[in-house]
């Protein structure tokens, strides 16, 4: 049986629009995930004295604009400067003075190139020191707070699982168009 010149045409544009494809599928957000390396102060932590900045820590760098950095005592006020500074995987928020004891939340939203925004939030304690003059009356001791710093969730064994799966993928398309490549010049 001869092929066509039509026929032709039709299997070399069936294969192309499979090497895009698969190129969109390795080009897709969730094979670079972006995620939560590190946090300071830590998440869950109990701190004496105020930070300065809260920096956050991802794994993949950020881009220099777009991104959202929220401080809020127990009370639901803004606390940080609202100045941002980014370097590389870095996001650093300046803080004003801590003046207020309890849980504070940190609300983020940070951009990597070609990746979907990183969102979440975590809180720490602060516990102000008060300065007073100790009074002879009884008190009882107050319970110590202890808490268990909350690490940042998350996995890669899916990001990996995934791309293993398109690498065995593009494998097997390899292959089959390199028998398909060989029945049509063998045909020929």
């Amino acid at each position: 049986m001869r092929i066509k010149e039509g026929d032709h045409v039709k299997s070399m544009a069936r294969a192309i629009a499979g090497l895009v494809l698969i190129a969109a599928l390795f080009n897709s957000p969730l094979a670079q995930a972006n995620t939560l390396v590190a946090t300071s102060p830590i998440a869950g932590s109990t701190l004496k004295a105020g930070p300065s900045a809260v920096t956050i820590t991802t794994e993949l760098p950020l881009i220099d604009e777009g991104n959202d950095i929220i401080v809020t005592d127990p009370t639901g006020k803004r606390v940080d400067t609202g100045i941002l500074t980014v370097l590389g995987t870095e996001a650093v928020a300046e803080m004003k003075p801590l003046v207020t004891s309890g849980i504070y939340t940190v609300t983020y939203m940070l951009l990597a190139e070609a990746d979907l925004p990183l969102e979440g939030s975590f809180t720490f304690n602060y516990s102000a020191i008060v300065l007073s003059t100790p009074t002879p009356t009884a008190t009882a001791a107050p319970e110590p707070i202890t808490s268990t710093p909350a690490q940042p969730t998350g996995s890669n064994f899916a990001t990996n699982l995934f791309v293993i799966f398109l690498l065995g993928l593009s494998v097997l398309v390899l292959i089959g168009m390199g028998a398909y490549a060989r029945k049509i010049f063998k045909e020929r």
